[in-house]
């Protein structure tokens, strides 16, 4: 009886190569780069390909088309929640959010430093509620300096101030601030377990690299100055 399928089976596995050339062809062949190439709001997919927060095409659609975080001026996944996004500073080449299942609230400011990473799952969250009326907020800010790693699962509470190069390992809770950065935090509340902030010659070996084409989100950076006095709080 299993020979009987094996036709089948050749046919399926045809039509699945077949599929997935034409798929290909579509979203990453010269026809598809020029044309996003040559559309002016579908330019952030093909300058920022190969980023670390590179704008894909699946994104875009989801949040431009479908209306998923459609008020994010940067790509975030459909299934992570922002507040307020007028209330947050994007830098260069960072997307809070464009990870799976993140949440970022920002009834006070936040900001994010170029190229600066967040994992899946990490919360930021810049107020919480007034212990004697929950209606009330107390807000503050948080401000993640550049070339920052978040781990997955972490969490950044309100006040919090993070240095350049600060890495938040997986499933922290960050209470405190720790301005001088290039340092490596862990733990519930959230430690330094490795410091270079005073080793000079360590922190000469970070890389301060910069990418070819610089977008703060789906806006080019030399444009990003303008929209921000004309549509941010921050």
């Amino acid at each position: 009886m299993r020979k009987a399928f094996y036709p089948l089976i050749w046919v399926a596995v045809k039509i699945k190569k077949a599929l997935g050339a034409i798929y290909r062809f579509i979203f990453s062949g010269p026809v598809y780069q020029a044309f996003i190439r040559t559309i002016p709001f579908l330019r952030p997919i093909y300058y920022t390909k190969g980023n670390e927060s590179a704008v894909s095409f699946h994104l875009w659609f989801f949040q431009k088309v479908l209306g998923f975080n459609r008020y994010c001026y940067w790509p975030v996944h459909f299934t992570s929640t922002v507040r307020f996004p007028r209330n947050i500073y994007v830098g260069i080449d960072a997307a809070p959010g464009i990870s799976p299942g993140c949440y970022i609230q920002a009834v006070g400011k936040i900001y994010i430093g170029d190229y600066t990473q967040i994992a899946p799952n990490v919360g930021l969250i810049s107020s919480n509620h007034f212990m004697l009326d929950i209606r009330q907020h107390i807000k503050d800010e948080i401000k993640l300096g550049k070339y920052c790693r978040i781990g997955m699962g972490s969490i950044i509470l309100p006040g919090v101030t993070l240095g350049d190069f600060t890495t938040v390992s997986a499933g922290s809770v960050v209470t405190k601030s720790f301005p001088q950065g290039y340092c490596v935090l862990a733990g519930n509340p959230a430690q330094i377990v490795m410091d270079y902030s005073a080793n000079e010659a360590i922190k000469k070996k970070f890389i301060m690299y910069q990418n070819k084409h610089e977008y703060n989100g789906y806006i080019p950076h030399d444009k990003f100055e303008d929209y921000r006095k004309r549509k941010l709080n921050v």
